[in-house]
């Protein structure tokens, strides 16, 4: 079939180019696009005039394990020695007629590229001259912005549940992402659940996280990550390094930021640690959502570590447990139908007058004020459905159709965590390591509203193998093998705690419980009965060959090696499986009066088993152009196959008008068999050059700068919730404007019985271009005192074919008008508006729902379709920043670091999955136009962020001994400062209602348009008695046509999401674009402090390190109130509902991104 001819062809391309690599890199046996996470320390030896000193024997001896590595100054006095163990060294330079010399305490962290040049004084070999801590503080070989959080800080700072990742937040250019989406919310598992990082302005899935040289990114090709968003194994992990910016061609993939992790490893000496870290909430503080009492908070994080020598100077191990066990009470604040609509008294028990009706043939509005009145009437099929959604606990607000609710969701945690690590060294030429990490977390939660429990479960494992081996000092080869394992099941339903969830009664579906959505504009609750909210099921397997080959030939310091993944991604998801369904207004619930419908037929529910291949190679070289100045020079070639179907379930419609999908199979609903694209990436080759001058020649200064492409490829994480929610191996049943009277189970059997819009299809973009970020950088690192440095520079970037996705293309495009974007005018039935022939609300037309043939042809542009899912590579980016930097490394007892950030980042989409990876992101956008509508700033963007930590030793008194010296000595301060600006989001018009625009799509929101003059943001929204309304919603309005002659002309005067035609005169213009746009709004910024106290008690009669440490950690000591962003999955970005109202939960603040203030102990036993 074509489908398996275009795969044979991938593969055969491969196979040359594997053939190729392995023919020009056998001689070195070498084939990886390296990534190893070794130090490399390289210099120049010469003599007191400055003449090199060829043939300079040099030894690098780590003071830990008493392993040495030979290196041989070549005859211009140029040596280096790659891929050695961070930790601290001995380097010894000896030479005949030259006197010995040792540099003592060289510490060598992890990728770092130390410059470590001796002068060697005449004298005899016997002779030894040693030297302490003297080398350069100043990076002098390599243009990469680079960050090292180096192990003292690992384990000394307090860090907020442990986990090593948080740590990457403390560096220049690093943004952690503050609006993630909350469990419970589909998106949750569509974006992993490890921390997000913005490095430099890319976006979160763009960067590479590594651990011992093996990519540990997740099925979303996030961070890695629990269920609770961390990586346990503080104690486990040596240092990490961050590249922001400009790193060499070894680094591949992916176009963002490097993360780059090594475990711990084994000494001669044995050591270890057992600890315990106690929260409670008797002495935490209330959140601000939290109801009186604090809820409650339980956690006790518990573990041991232990390393040590199996052979002396041979063989090393080291091993790492780690668990959690945690209960906690979250406070969250939502909206439900306020007493008032649901015809209950103050009381919520004693009913009032309103009417119950099977369906009235008139249905009468609910008044106004939504007080009981014998006119309300609630259809007596709706009522049963009103029981699932929460009294409410708070007032009613905006025009009182809902009322707050206060919920204490609880958080049940167990996780498990457990890493080891062997070293062996044969001898000085040969060398072997081997790291397995397990990871275990189930989680359970009543979240969002305590109607339904669900759980979530993560397990990952990961294998690391490298080995090293020395073929001559100048010639040294890394192998290494990883296989990296995810299993993630998210949002599966456990049991319903309201009895109303699972009541079969209430089902849309046969067989299955209420709908997951029933949702009027002004509250978006997701989560109905049993199943109503989405489950998502991963099983990602990614197995990995890379190698190194480092080759030293004069001044050059060269690198090159080649690297295959193979990955698998097998994912389920179950979206609608009972249906969801959205009404206009609360008075359209009451009534029954649903607009429109999304179900699944659960046998159309299947697994996708998703298959591709990423093959690299690379050379990279530093050449020691002078002996102050350092060129990194570098290419990078890289491709990934097009992803398949290992049972060829794969479906594409290569235009938006194709009536049937071409198919990885040939099956009926297909056209033909084919690719589900065609492959970008084969001409994929990616240029990175850059420099370091050291202009002063001393080692104190050095001035850097580099640029380069960096290719972001096609991978399997972009066709998340795409590929198996495509025509013909997959069926969304959809339909709006469904009669009144239908829900529940009469609009299910109305769309499974019309055959209309019920073939949901995936566009993917045929053939797509090369999408890849151009970085670049130019820096000052200068060396103010010793152990103190501190670096300016400017970065930016610049993303070219940048994939985005909309979740529904099918629509007809708009026409640029001078007031700007107009959709074509609706009826009811999305038929398009004709004057007196076709309209439902229009009184020429007999009879009022009458469609004669003389009427457009629907709104959409395919009639056979229903949503269009449609990826495409149009989107850009551009980043600009100023990062500043200043570390002073432990010394006399007082660390300091400190980084500032002032950038933006401006793009048209900051994701690939639509909407799912923030949660201030639309799921949707205009992107037909993107420059002129979507160009906004970033989803993540932070406009200035401000990071401090800091660690004091507390000096010992020297003047008292005895009983007094205890208490007074062996303390410990440590401090972490975080401030930033807030992130920004969109307002938003009739979103998950009726329709404003017209376009019957999924997605159908419209933008406002903002009153000239008005403030949006209240100031005083902490103050609001009906809650924190963080916007005023009446600063914006439905948008309105420049004068009556454009209205007659192009507005609809009886918009469908009215119901109504509008009043003479009013010039309200429902299918024109408002002026607002994307993220016009910022979101409240972020101030939170940390703060530690530890007690250090040596007892040397057990042994001379054995350590019984107390500590006091403070998180949020300040109990600053953190806001996130009004939110979208709640309908608070809503400011106005389908007709125009104001949306009565727009701009409420329901969640906080950072805990109160929580106090917790431990005890650690160190030896």
């Amino acid at each position: 079939m074509l489908a398996e001819a275009f795969q044979k062809r991938d593969r055969a391309v491969l196979n040359v180019f594997l053939i190729l690599a392995a023919a020009f890199l056998i001689p070195w046996q070498t084939r990886s696009y390296a990534q190893v996470v070794g130090a490399t320390v390289s210099g120049t030896v010469t003599d007191a005039s400055g003449a090199a000193v060829p043939n300079t024997q040099v030894s690098i001896k780590n003071t830990a394990t008493g392993v040495t590595r030979g290196a041989t100054a070549d005859s211009v006095g140029f040596y280096t020695a790659p891929n050695l163990l961070p930790g601290n060294y001995d380097v010894t330079f000896s030479a005949a007629g030259f006197s010995t010399e040792v540099r003592s305490g060289v510490t060598l962290t992890v990728g770092a590229q130390q410059v470590l040049n001796a002068s060697l004084r005449v004298g005899q070999v016997s002779q030894q001259v040693t030297v302490t801590g003297e080398a350069p503080t100043v990076q002098l070989a390599s243009s990469a912005l680079s960050a090292v959080v180096e192990a003292p800080m690992v384990v000394g700072l307090p860090l907020n549940g442990r986990s090593w990742t948080d740590l990457a937040n403390l560096q220049p250019g690093v943004a952690g992402i503050e609006t993630q989406v909350a469990f419970g919310d589909s998106g949750r598992g569509n974006r992993g659940f490890g921390a997000q990082l913005s490095i430099s302005g890319s976006r979160p899935t763009q960067n590479n996280y590594r651990l011992d040289g093996i990519s540990i990114n997740d099925y979303a090709n996030g961070g890695p990550g629990s269920v609770l968003g961390g990586n346990l194994g503080v104690d486990a992990v040596e240092e990490f390094s961050v590249l922001t910016s400009s790193y060499s061609a070894e680094y591949g993939k992916t176009s963002g930021g490097v993360v780059n992790a090594i475990s711990r490893a084994g000494t001669n000496q044995f050591h270890g640690n057992g600890y315990e870290f106690v929260r409670n909430s008797a002495l935490d503080a209330r959140n601000f959502f939290d109801p009186s009492p604090i809820p409650p908070f339980r956690r006790n994080q518990f573990g041991a570590s232990i390393g040590g020598p199996i052979l002396k100077d041979k063989t090393f191990f080291f091993g790492d447990y780690e668990g959690i066990r945690q209960t906690k009470g979250v406070g969250r604040l939502d909206v439900v139908p306020s007493l008032a609509v649901r015809g209950l008294m103050a009381d919520g028990k004693t009913p009032t007058a309103a009417i119950l009706c099977s369906l009235c043939a008139t249905p009468q509005p609910v008044t106004a004020a939504f007080n009981p009145d014998p006119v309300t009437r609630i259809d007596k099929s709706i009522l049963p459905f009103l029981a699932i959604y929460p009294l409410p606990n708070g007032p009613a607000i905006g025009n009182g159709d809902v009322a707050d609710y206060t919920f204490v969701g609880h958080r049940i945690v167990r996780e498990d965590f457990f890493t080891t690590r062997v070293d062996h060294h044969f001898s000085q030429k040969d060398s072997v390591f081997a790291t397995y990490m397990f990871d275990r977390t189930p989680f359970t939660s009543d979240e969002p509203m305590g109607v339904v429990l669900l759980e979530a479960l993560t397990k990952r494992q990961i294998v690391a193998i490298e080995e090293t081996h020395t073929f001559s000092p100048s010639l040294v080869n890394t192998v290494r093998l990883g296989y990296n394992r995810d299993l993630v099941n998210n949002n599966q339903p456990v049991k319903a705690l309201n009895p109303a969830a699972g009541d079969h009664s209430l089902a849309a579906i046969p067989g299955s419980y209420a709908p997951g959505c029933i949702c009027p504009e002004s509250m978006q609750f997701q989560e109905g009965g049993l199943g109503g909210t989405p489950t998502y099921l991963y099983r990602w397997n990614s197995y990995q060959v890379y190698d190194d080959a480092f080759l030293t030939k004069g001044l050059h310091a060269l690198k090159f090696g080649f690297g295959y993944e193979r990955d698998q991604d097998n994912q389920l998801t179950t979206g609608n499986r009972t249906g969801t369904f959205s009404f206009g207004s609360m008075n359209g619930l009451l009534t029954n009066q649903p607009t429109r419908i999304r179900a699944t037929p659960p046998s159309l529910l299947t697994e996708r088993s998703m298959r591709e291949s990423i093959v690299g190679a690379y050379f990279q070289d530093d050449w020691r152009f002078r002996p102050s100045l350092t060129l990194n020079l570098g290419l990078r070639y890289e491709m990934a196959t097009v992803p398949f179907d290992a049972h060829g379930e794969t479906s594409n419609i290569y235009n938006l008008t194709d009536p049937l999908p071409h198919c990885g199979t040939l099956v009926p609903g297909c056209v033909a068999a084919g690719p589900y694209f065609y492959n970008p990436t084969l001409r994929d080759f990616a240029p990175r050059i850059g420099f370091a001058w050291d202009p002063f020649h001393n080692g104190k200064t050095a001035v850097r700068g580099g640029f380069g492409i960096f290719d972001s490829l096609p991978m399997l994480y972009q066709y998340l919730t795409l590929i198996g929610q495509s025509a013909p191996f997959f069926k969304l049943l959809a339909a709006s404007n469904l009669p009144p009277g239908s829900f529940p189970s009469k609009a299910y059997n109305i769309v499974l019985t019309s055959g209309k819009s019920n073939s949901q299809f995936g566009a993917v973009e045929p053939h797509p271009k090369r999408n890849y970020v151009m970085q670049w950088n130019l820096n000052i690192q200068r060396e103010l005192a010793r152990d103190l440095t501190a670096t300016i520079g400017y970065v930016g970037s610049h993303g070219v074919h940048q994939p985005f996705r909309v979740d529904d293309a099918d629509f007809v495009m708009p026409t640029l008008s001078s007031a700007g974007y107009l959709w074509p005018q609706v009826d009811v039935n999305g038929m398009v508006f004709v004057p007196g022939v076709c309209n439902a609300l229009d009184p020429n037309v007999t009879p009022p729902d009458a469609e004669p043939p003389q009427c457009a042809p629907p709104s959409r542009i395919n009639e056979k379709s229903g949503d269009i899912r449609y990826l495409n590579w149009a989107a850009s980016s551009f980043y600009d920043a100023l990062q500043l930097g200043v570390l002073k490394r432990l010394n006399h007892g007082f660390q300091i670091q400190g980084s500032f950030t002032w950038g933006k980042s401006i793009d048209n989409n900051s994701g690939v999955v639509a909407g799912d990876a923030f949660s201030n992101s639309i799921s949707s956008l205009d992107w037909w136009d993107l420059k002129r509508l979507t160009r906004s700033v970033s989803d993540y963007n932070v406009g200035r962020t401000l990071v401090i930590n800091a660690t004091w030793l507390v000096p010992n008194p020297k003047s008292i001994s005895g009983a007094l010296a205890w208490p007074l000595s062996g303390w410990q301060l440590s401090t972490v400062f975080k401030a930033n600006d807030g992130i920004p989001f969109s307002a938003l018009f009739g979103a998950q209602g009726p329709d404003p625009r017209g376009t019957l799509v999924s997605d159908d929101y419209a933008y406002p348009s903002s009153v000239p003059g008005c403030n949006p943001i209240d100031l005083n929204f902490h103050s609001n008695p009906n809650g924190p309304l963080y916007i005023k919603p009446g600063c914006f309005t439905v948008p309105v046509a420049p004068n009556q002659a454009f209205w007659t002309a192009n507005c609809d005067p009886a918009p469908p999401s009215v119901g109504a035609a509008l009043a003479p005169g009013d010039l309200s213009c429902y299918n024109l674009r408002g002026n607002t746009g994307r993220n016009t709004l910022v979101g409240p910024g972020l101030t939170n402090l940390d703060f530690s106290v530890f007690k250090n008690n040596s007892i040397r009669r057990i042994s001379e390190s054995f350590n019984v440490q107390f500590r006091a950690e403070f998180f949020n000591i300040l109990n600053h109130a953190n806001f996130n962003v009004p939110s979208l999955a709640d309908g608070n970005t809503n400011m106005l509902n389908g007709d125009g109202t104001v949306n009565g939960g727009a701009g409420l603040l329901t969640q906080t991104t950072t805990d109160p203030r929580e106090i917790q102990f431990a005890i650690k036993l160190i030896w």
